[in-house]
């Protein structure tokens, strides 16, 4: 069984005609409930202020927790302000941190939010106020720090265990602020495949990028991730995958600009859970952006994401299992 992190009962009061599909989240929620699934649905804790501050300034952190914040910023965020935006937002970091701690004993976990990946150090923007792939990739390695501490078996070979963060982001949009925030940091390989005329109109420098034309389809995205993941093979080793399985790279997306299918969503994420499942890694996603007019359409693929996920722990665990009883 896998765990599901949601935060739906969080709302953020948005303006009325407002364009950010609130609703998908309990839509989403609702559907993983009666799927039948082995799913664990979760409430997770909010992140806190010393979580956040390994990602962000803390000066932002208080600015945005104090409601110290111009209209310029919070239109650069596109959420009016608010006590309950900042709940809602450390909780969606919340979930992704206890997302990949439930990883590390699942196999797989599943933030049915999150994938805030355009906040920056000291700043926000296109609807995200903290970073949560920046704040988890910390906390996930200030967990190994502590526990190899703990462990006082540092001369016995622990030492060389690694906490090494793979950000696999295939949202439609640029992961602009976790590039921006592990900017030149070895431990973290940031890849991000995204739409070339999308918003950010001016993108930061992951360690790999991949620009995709306006209308690219399933044959081209799937033939240029294949060629990704190889080159990340062969120069990165990760301990823990964090997958951003944005839903907006569809053709149905009004946002997006690209045209995958469902069977391209489908071979997706397949190759990369492939990938993830030949080096037995474990694998925490967030279903980042999603933008169909049609919510029922888009709830419906991403509870098939969760799916799989859910199957790829169980594999993970029979795999880890075989291994430990050689």
């Amino acid at each position: 069984m896998i765990e599901a992190f949601y935060t739906d009962e969080f709302v953020l009061p948005l303006p009325s005609g407002h364009r950010f599909p609130m609703g998908k989240y309990r839509i989403l929620r609702d559907k993983v409930y009666s799927s039948g699934c082995s799913i664990r649905l979760v409430v997770p804790d909010a992140a806190t202020p010393g979580q956040l501050a390994l990602a962000h300034c803390p000066h932002y952190i208080e600015r945005i927790e104090t409601g110290n914040v111009s209209r310029d910023e919070q239109r650069d965020i596109g959420f009016p302000w608010s006590e309950r935006m900042v709940e809602r937002s450390r909780r969606s970091v919340g979930a992704t941190v206890a997302a990949v701690r439930s990883a590390l004993q699942h196999g797989a976990s599943v933030n049915l939010a999150g994938g805030t990946h355009h906040a920056k150090r000291g700043k926000g923007g296109g609807f995200c106020v903290f970073n949560d792939l920046a704040v988890a990739a910390r906390v996930y390695q200030t967990d190994g720090v502590s526990r190899l501490y703990k462990s006082k078996q540092s001369q016995s070979g622990m030492g060389s265990r690694t906490c090494n963060v793979l950000v696999i982001d295939l949202d439609v949009h640029q992961g602009d602020g976790t590039a921006e925030i592990l900017n030149n940091d070895d431990s973290v390989f940031t890849f991000s495949m995204h739409g070339e005329k999308n918003y950010p109109f001016q993108k930061e420098t992951s360690d790999l990028d991949i620009e995709l034309p306006d209308g690219t389809g399933d044959d081209e995205y799937l033939a240029q991730l294949e060629t990704a993941l190889g080159l990340i093979g062969e120069r990165f080793m990760p301990s823990l995958i964090l997958y951003v399985a944005g839903l907006d790279v569809h053709q149905a997306d009004r946002l997006g600009k690209l045209a995958l299918s469902d069977e391209g969503i489908l071979l997706r994420d397949q190759m990369v859970l492939k990938w993830a499942r030949q080096r037995q890694l474990p694998v925490a996603a967030v279903m980042a952006g999603g933008y169909f007019p049609d919510l029922e359409h888009l709830t419906d693929l991403q509870l098939d994401v969760i799916k799989r996920m859910a199957e790829y722990g169980e594999h993970h665990q029979e795999a880890v299992n075989t291994t430990w009883d050689r």
